[in-house]
């Protein structure tokens, strides 16, 4: 039987490939808000790498290296109620398994400041992942940022889609990059030791 090279060459690679994906809504309304903190932390991360965002099917895409595993970044297009459809079809279409892929996700359950990176777990009302959750089968991990509850009955929707406070933006950019180094730390050294290093309380 022949080598072929050029296919073990392909196989390598794909073993090597990583999905991350920051849930948000696009639209300039959305920007620096709570519920887009997905975006921001994939935003971060692609200007870390010096990568450029590109639209595409169902969503913006980059893609960035990391100690020899490729790595590709989703902002998906169809607004948060809809995240599972793009994620699917950029799974299906790169080949790239549950277990390597990761979805940042903003939490009123965590207070602000505090990231929790998971396995696996229910939706918490989150609706971008209640989708997610009825288009996949199966676990995959998820870091949930803290955006806090500090609003009053009946004030979710407002406080979810508001705007960061000036205080909150001050700690901002520590978060994001706490979460752009954990995203590249689940894709080089794995969930288990992850969760151990970056888990902030």
């Amino acid at each position: 039987m022949r080598f072929c090279w050029w296919r073990k060459k392909e196989e390598s690679e794909d073993i090597m490939k990583y999905l991350v994906i920051g849930l948000g809504n696009m639209g300039a309304e959305y920007d620096n808000t709570r519920h887009n903190v997905g975006f921001d932390v994939v935003d971060h991360l692609a200007a870390e790498k010096g990568a450029k965002w590109k639209n595409n099917t169902l969503g913006v895409l980059c893609t960035v290296k990391h100690k020899g595993r490729t790595i590709i970044l989703l902002k998906p297009s169809t607004y948060m109620n809809l995240s599972g459809k793009a994620i699917n079809h950029w799974m299906q279409k790169e080949k790239i398994p549950m277990d390597r892929i990761l979805v940042i996700v903003d939490d009123l359950n965590i207070d602000f400041g505090k990231v929790r990176l998971r396995g696996k777990g229910s939706d918490g009302g989150h609706n971008g992942l209640k989708d997610i959750n009825q288009k996949l089968s199966g676990n995959y991990a998820r870091l949930r940022v803290g955006i806090g509850s500090d609003y009053y009955k009946g004030q979710q929707i407002n406080f979810v889609l508001g705007k960061w406070t000036a205080e909150e933006k001050d700690e901002l950019q520590k978060i994001l990059e706490h979460c752009s180094k954990a995203s590249l730390s689940f894709c080089s050294i794995g969930l288990i030791h992850t969760m151990s290093q970056f888990n902030r309380k």
